[in-house]
């Protein structure tokens, strides 16, 4: 424990690069060991790669990790509606378009919220690609998106008026955002205040909320796609590790347990924390992901 804690120490140093895929400039962060397993990190809504400040330091003395903003999120470039398409399958090729420009032939997926439908719509098309999975409050079962907070946003994707999306609106202001990284976490003086004053400020900036909204209207295609990617863990039985914040509201914990339907072989482990399970519990996570990865990675010396 002390040898992992000083190689942490020694190697946590983590570079900010931006590169062009389809005329966009993506942003994306990176540590660790260049030729050691790749572990792509897809952050959810409403933040970005932000959301990784702290598992990244953790993991970089054994692992490459790679963790890019979607445009419109981050330190990416947000394009204007009517230069690009802001949908799920558009980020996802963004996504995918960078595992290639930087040359990432292998790779696991972390994925959360946003970062689920994003990694498994890349993970479906390049199964060879994908070494395992972290799923941390994602999903990809109709289960999981049984809970009241999908009400206004199932009505949204049925009917696309102006009145259904303004229903939608309020989610994309500061109260919701800090409800995000508040609900259901046990202890408030372990969130930094700068996760949700962060995420605010780029969802401030003029344009990004009718992205946002664009974006929630997008995810009402992603239950079309969860046959496909059940059928995907079926076929391949990508080694799963689920980290679930026991306590989410938008995810709960029964969209968790139907990935063991597909994969029998998953581990599963809830955490007494909410949606953004990393900002109270990295360390937990950590240790779970260690002896996981190393059992099905080949790690770094």
């Amino acid at each position: 424990m002390a040898k992992d804690a000083a190689n942490v120490a020694s190697t946590a140093a983590v570079e900010y690069h931006t590169v062009k895929v389809d005329g966009i400039n993506v942003f994306y962060r990176e540590a660790g060991p260049k030729d050691a397993p790749v572990l792509l990190l897809l952050h959810g809504f409403p933040t970005s790669s932000q959301m990784f400040r702290n598992l990244i330091p953790q993991l970089a003395d054994r692992y490459h990790l790679i963790a890019p903003d979607y445009p419109g999120y981050g330190q990416s470039d947000m394009p204007p509606m009517d230069k690009f398409t802001y949908s799920f399958d558009n980020l996802a090729k963004v996504v995918d378009g960078l595992t290639q420009q930087l040359g990432l032939t292998r790779y696991a997926l972390y994925v959360q919220d946003y970062g689920a439908p994003i990694g498994y719509r890349i993970a479906t098309a390049h199964p060879e690609c994908v070494t395992a999975i972290v799923v941390q409050n994602g999903n990809a079962y109709d289960e999981g998106i049984a809970g009241e907070f999908w009400d206004s946003a199932k009505v949204y994707w049925k009917d696309k008026t102006v009145a259904n999306g303004a229903k939608l609106r309020p989610l994309f202001e500061l109260d919701a955002t800090k409800w995000q990284y508040s609900e259901g976490i046990r202890d408030m003086k372990h969130i930094s205040p700068d996760a949700w004053t962060v995420d605010q400020a780029y969802m401030d900036r003029p344009g990004n909320k009718d992205i946002q909204l664009e974006m929630f209207y997008s995810y009402g295609t992603n239950p079309g796609h969860y046959p496909e990617w059940q059928a995907y863990f079926r076929k391949y039985q990508p080694p799963m590790l689920i980290v679930w914040g026991k306590n989410d509201k938008i995810f709960p914990p029964p969209g968790a347990h139907p990935y063991l339907r597909d994969l029998p072989k998953a581990e599963l482990h809830f955490l007494d924390t909410g949606h953004f399970a990393l900002e109270e519990d990295s360390a937990a996570i950590v240790g779970y992901m260690r002896p996981f990865l190393a059992k099905h990675l080949k790690a770094a010396k």
